[in-house]
């Protein structure tokens, strides 16, 4: 049985806004085991994104993490420490790769001096080691010449080969457990392809963990070993990725599932796609928060809130569950 290496338990992050309070999480648990792949997948709107910043403590005002939420990582709860001992974990034990590398790069200074930057704030190193280690850091992540393109600027490189730096500033101090934010937005299909084997590689060759954020079910699929669904600040499914795409146990996951466009489908075919939008995470509805978009709910999916319970497939927040044919049934049944 792997360790678990990162374990969130009731993590919500709310936001003061003009409108009153944005809870984006609200009450969500993740399990991250050692040398893993977890897959954080959803539409825009979910809270994945937050969920990563909130893991890395990156959540400044109006955010705040309420009291109550632990985010414990090698036995230490980082929701409760204090910012110069976070400082010996960011950056170090666990590191973040973001979605946009022009808006994270330092575009005044070259790819070498940003990596060198991280290597020496975490290590005792010479100014010189510190060139040589980030020499071989862009080597690693498959820049060419990189004796050459260390000095380089962000905008002197494409998209691919700054994701590829990004990464390489990620892995400097050899992190246990790395977090990416849809690594692969705004790449043309053929290097995201380069970029998530990478991820892959680096993971099996360095033995780190991994949590991956993305809305593609095909690399949740391709990349990762467990599986965590969220919808409107929530976790309502979580589990083996095997045993989930096998028997969802949540409609929310089973209409992702359904909206994967299949190979060989002509213009002709419709896509299978979910009615309505993710609800303003300042007036989340009572009751399930997918009722208003589930095919199955009935009268008590709009009045209290499912908990997220022990499946045959993992665990899940759904008053109804089992396999389709059984929700179908259960469902009309209770209406009647």
């Amino acid at each position: 049985m792997t360790m678990s290496l990162l374990r969130v338990e009731n993590l919500r992050t709310y936001f003061d806004t003009r409108s009153g309070v944005m809870k984006a999480v609200d009450g969500v648990d993740l399990d991250v085991r050692e040398g893993k792949t977890l897959g954080v997948v959803g539409e825009s709107g979910s809270g994945k994104s937050v969920t990563a910043l909130s893991i890395m403590r990156l959540i400044e005002r109006p955010g705040r993490i309420l009291p109550g939420s632990h985010i414990y990582f090698e036995g230490k709860d980082l929701a409760a420490v204090s910012e110069r001992e976070l400082e010996a974990v960011r950056g170090n034990r666990i590191s973040m790769v973001f979605q946009e590398p022009m808006t994270s790069l330092n575009p005044v200074h070259t790819v070498g001096n940003q990596i060198i930057e991280g290597i020496r704030l975490h290590r005792r190193t010479s100014a010189r080691q510190a060139r040589e280690r980030a020499i071989e850091l862009l080597e690693l992540v498959g820049i060419p010449s990189p004796e050459r393109r260390v000095d380089a600027f962000p905008h002197q490189m494409s998209g691919g080969m700054r994701q590829r730096v990004m990464i390489a500033m990620a892995l400097a101090c050899e992190p246990k457990l790395l977090i990416a934010d849809e690594p692969t937005t705004a790449l043309d299909v053929t290097i995201q392809a380069q970029i998530l084997e990478l991820l892959r590689q680096l993971r099996d060759r360095l033995a780190m963990a991994v949590i991956l954020i993305t809305h593609d079910l095909g690399v949740v699929a391709e990349m990762c070993d467990d599986v965590a669904v969220m919808y409107a600040g929530e976790v309502v499914e979580r589990g083996s990725v095997d045993a989930i795409f096998r028997s969802p146990q949540h409609p929310y996951t089973e209409a992702l599932l359904r909206s994967i466009p299949l190979l060989g489908m002509t213009q002709d075919e419709p896509l299978n796609v979910i009615p309505g939008v993710v609800p303003s995470a300042l007036h989340w509805p009572g009751g399930c928060r997918f009722a208003a978009r589930c095919s199955y709910a009935f009268q008590h999916c709009h009045r209290q809130p499912p908990a997220l319970v022990a499946t045959r497939s993992g665990f899940a927040a759904c008053w109804l569950r089992g396999n389709a044919t059984e929700r179908s049934q259960r469902g009309a049944a209770t209406d009647a």
